[in-house]
């Protein structure tokens, strides 16, 4: 049963036009997923329901062990994003590692996924237009963006249907070491220790950085590749060559092309892991990028 956050219903940012965001709780004993939907305020006071907004099913990042939909970093992008694209955008929290070990937090965003194709909320039954989904994240919210649906291959989410991927300096890793990951290995942002002791505190106990949660370029029992391209599904690939994970990204690009994905890539000269979330300029830009993402499906 789905219940309002304790927050104020909804709220406004003086720093971009005006927002409007929603908390709610969607397990009865308010342990489990919480999500945050964000609205641009013109879009509640329209009196016409014939332009529907496209839903992006945001997930948080912070390595799996930090990073909320409270958040500031990320509840300043949700909204920046909603207003921007425009977009209904619905920021997926949930459980945590260590105390809570992958898969913990793909089966949340798995709950919250069903949860949205209900359309419950007003927003999304008024304003939403439910066959134009995109899942999102960035950092291990990417790499979420990129496995939850898999874990969905035998549920019918009609009406929902996710047209596209939109992976931001998605995480992932693997045993050998890349040319970005030595590169950079004392990034200020992600340096190579931490970046290990984080897959080491949040995949399976006893899983090394090969397993595929991790490691998407080895022999996979989920299917994550298989589902996407059995969906149609396109995929947007964003990153920057300061992030340590670079050539993970490009490995990815390349390895959902060789199995006939529809893959968009865009890697940027500087920056650094999830400058979006930093960089105001660096957001617009990324906002652009899926704009133009979106309008280049057939």
């Amino acid at each position: 049963m789905a219940t309002a956050e304790n927050t104020k219903p909804a709220a406004t940012s003086p720093a971009i036009d005006p927002f409007a965001y929603f908390g709610i709780v969607l397990n009865a004993d308010g342990t489990l997923t919480r999500v945050r939907l964000y609205i641009h305020q013109k879009a509640l006071e329209s009196t016409s329901s014939n332009d529907r907004l496209p839903v992006f099913i945001y997930f948080p990042g912070g390595a799996f062990l930090i990073g909320t939909p409270a958040s500031p970093l990320y509840h300043d992008f949700c909204s920046f994003m909603a207003v921007e694209l425009p977009a209904i955008v619905v920021s997926v929290d949930y459980r945590l590692a260590p105390e809570h070990r992958l898969p913990a937090a793909y089966l949340d965003c798995v709950e919250a996924l069903q949860w949205i194709k209900t359309a419950p909320h007003e927003w999304l039954a008024k304003y939403g237009d439910l066959s134009r989904c995109y899942t999102m994240g960035a950092s291990a919210g990417g790499n979420i963006a990129y496995h939850v649906p898999a874990f969905l291959r035998d549920v019918d989410l009609t009406p929902l249907k996710i047209r596209g991927m939109i992976l931001v300096n998605a995480f992932f890793s693997g045993t050998k070491r890349t040319e970005s990951e030595l590169r950079l290995e004392n990034d200020e942002v992600l340096p190579l220790i931490v970046n290990d002791m984080t897959w080491t505190l949040s995949l399976p106990v006893g899983a090394d950085r090969d397993h595929e949660y991790c490691n998407p370029a080895v022999e996979s029992e989920l299917g994550a590749c298989d589902w996407i391209k059995k969906a149609g599904c396109r995929v947007l690939v964003k990153g920057c060559d300061g992030d340590p994970l670079l050539d993970r990204q490009k490995e990815l690009v390349k390895s959902m092309q060789e199995k006939g994905i529809e893959v968009v890539s865009k890697f940027d000269e500087g920056g650094c892991h999830v400058i979006e979330l930093i960089d105001p300029s660096n957001a617009k830009d990324l906002c652009l990028t899926i704009r133009n993402f979106m309008s280049s499906a057939a």
